[in-house]
């Protein structure tokens, strides 16, 4: 990860969102090579989940929440 002793936090949300996308992409991935109905739903939740932390943290860099205005 870049910058890991930056005091930025955008620097940090950058690093965690790239990692979230890796692993999004890597379940996504694998949903295609299994064969059980309930792993493959496991690993879509997990990636919908896992999306959704990354539109927090994006909601958070662009302060688009009332919550991260202040």
């Amino acid at each position: 990860m870049e910058n890991e002793t930056s005091r930025d936090p955008m620097v940090h949300t950058a690093n965690v969102k790239k990692e979230f996308r890796l692993l999004v992409d890597h379940l996504r991935r694998d949903i295609q090579k299994l064969d059980d109905p309930k792993a493959k739903a496991l690993f879509e939740t997990s990636a919908e989940v896992i999306s959704g932390l990354e539109k927090a943290f994006t909601d958070y860099e662009e302060k688009n929440e009332t919550a991260w205005k202040y």
